[in-house]
């Protein structure tokens, strides 16, 4: 079973009281009506689906019901960290994960 920490409550929850709600950090348009229907269906509908790091919005639904970031590998769905929203993540990159750090070191992961 995978366990998720809520930076709202302070604990590691299983992951059946969390649900992924989609990407994180996309910027709403400053004012919609004066948007193309192009520019709309791509803020609605188009996201990034990555091989790898990707941020993504998630709550805490069984439990303080906040809304949080998260960083997870797709590959792996190792979540590396979670922080509140407003706050910057730690890890951005592939380069900045612990499993690169390690295999830049030339150990075994």
């Amino acid at each position: 079973m995978l366990h998720i920490f809520c930076p709202h409550c302070g604990e590691l929850r299983s992951e059946e009281e969390f649900h992924a709600s989609g990407q994180a950090h996309i910027p709403r348009p400053l004012d919609p009506t004066s948007c193309t229907d192009e520019e709309w269906g791509d803020y609605m509908f188009f996201r990034d689906n990555p091989r790898g790091l990707h941020h993504e919005l998630w709550i805490h639904a069984a439990g303080c019901r906040q809304y949080f970031n998260a960083t997870r590998d797709t590959v792996t769905y190792e979540i590396l960290e979670t922080y509140k929203i407003g706050t910057k993540p730690q890890f951005t990159d592939k380069t900045d994960s612990p499993k690169a750090a390690t295999t830049a070191l030339g150990e075994k992961v």
